[in-house]
């Protein structure tokens, strides 16, 4: 990110775009030309694929599971949406055959869900998810923040019309960049809704397929121009984000997709024996259950949030609280990125065990870390 600035329009540059396109196809699972970058955090790729997708009025179906299934509903209702959403406790995932009544029930023109919510650590399952989206005529999304890098993503066999992530998590680098990648379905519906007949209102279009985009910054038609060999100037590219963007794209696809993905498993694993082997329990399903963050239940005889600073205090360890229905009955033990190694694993466990002990918690001493360890190479 310190090397030098380049214009946006200079060759090189121009060619590290290409390359970043190139390098996040296989990260997405996708053959999608378009595959770019969005200036902002995650959350602003989740906004440019949301109103570029939907109008005011149109119907939209949120699997609304967690923290940030509530945010796309928040979202989606300052565009207008008309939004329905198929509602599970937190923990669970919403089963295929439910979202297909759904859509049968509502006809919505874009179904959205998230892949991994790390609110509840459960990771919904999508294969089946965009076939059963285009059978009923609608465009689907997927929000993957917090999946993309540690747990296969996979656009063209999940038949997701608009997938978006980010840099943050698992791809281990700075927030302030977010991968998306658009089927040529979608990209046709998005390039129709900004196109601009010669003497009617911007504001009164609709061409079927919704009016005009009504974000400028957000607005994916212009910015897969930029994108495209046109070059059509949007905005100034955040230069430094997209060196960072490439290299974590360069990083992962050296150590190898499979190999990286086997990594956050393994991490996941041996932080739930680990937990487990305490004398901890842990929240949610172990078939849904997100390789990269664990959920574990406050002990009922502990101060959660005096744990939490005695981690950071002691260890310069963090871990994280909860939201919602959640809020201080659960902690998320993130193990993504490069915190997805063995050894941060252990310490983190055996950091856990010091401090619950130090706070009068009987537990199982000294099997947290063999456990870990014995479940790392299972």
């Amino acid at each position: 990110m310190s090397a030098d600035l380049l214009g946006q329009f200079d060759p090189e540059m121009t060619d590290f775009m290409n390359q970043v396109m190139a390098l996040y196809r296989p990260i997405f699972g996708t053959d999608n030309r378009w595959t770019m970058l969005i200036d902002g955090t995650a959350r602003a790729g989740i906004e440019a694929a949301l109103v570029s997708l939907v109008a005011a009025g149109d119907k939209v179906l949120v699997l609304n599971s967690g923290r940030f299934g509530l945010l796309l509903t928040e979202i989606l209702s300052r565009i207008g949406a008309s939004i329905e959403t198929i509602d599970v406790p937190w923990g669970e995932i919403v089963p295929m055959e439910t979202l297909a009544a759904a859509i049968e029930r509502t006809s919505p023109r874009l179904v959205a869900a998230v892949h991994g919510d790390t609110s509840t650590t459960m990771a919904q399952p999508l294969d089946g998810f965009g076939a059963l989206c285009r059978a009923a005529g609608a465009f689907s999304y997927v929000d993957v923040t917090a999946t993309i890098g540690g747990m296969q993503i996979a656009a063209d066999r999940w038949g997701v019309d608009v997938v978006s992530g980010g840099l943050q998590k698992c791809l281990g680098g700075p927030s302030g960049s977010a991968p998306i990648t658009i089927s040529d379905r979608a990209a046709e519906h998005i390039f129709r809704r900004r196109h601009i007949e010669k003497g009617i209102r911007r504001e009164d279009i609709v061409d079927g397929h919704g009016p005009r985009i009504p974000s400028n910054y957000f607005d994916l038609a212009m910015i897969m121009d930029y994108w495209s060999e046109k070059r059509l100037n949007h905005h100034t590219e955040a230069t430094s984000m997209l060196y960072a963007a490439r290299e974590c794209a360069r990083i992962a696809l050296g150590e190898g997709l499979e190999k990286r993905y086997a990594r956050h498993r393994a991490a996941g694993r041996a932080m739930a024996a680990g937990l487990r082997a305490m004398g901890l329990t842990l929240f949610g399903n172990d078939s849904y259950r997100m390789s990269n963050v664990t959920g574990v239940y406050i002990p009922e005889t502990v101060d959660g949030e005096a744990i939490r600073h005695a981690m950071r205090t002691n260890f310069e360890i963090e871990i994280g609280t909860a939201f919602g229905p959640l809020e201080g009955r659960i902690w998320r033990l993130g193990a993504m990125g490069y915190n997805a190694m063995k050894h941060k694993v252990l310490l983190t466990l055996g950091a856990l065990e010091a401090c619950l002990r130090a706070q009068g918690h009987p537990v199982a001493m000294g099997e947290a870390v063999p456990a870990a360890l014995e479940a790392w190479d299972a």
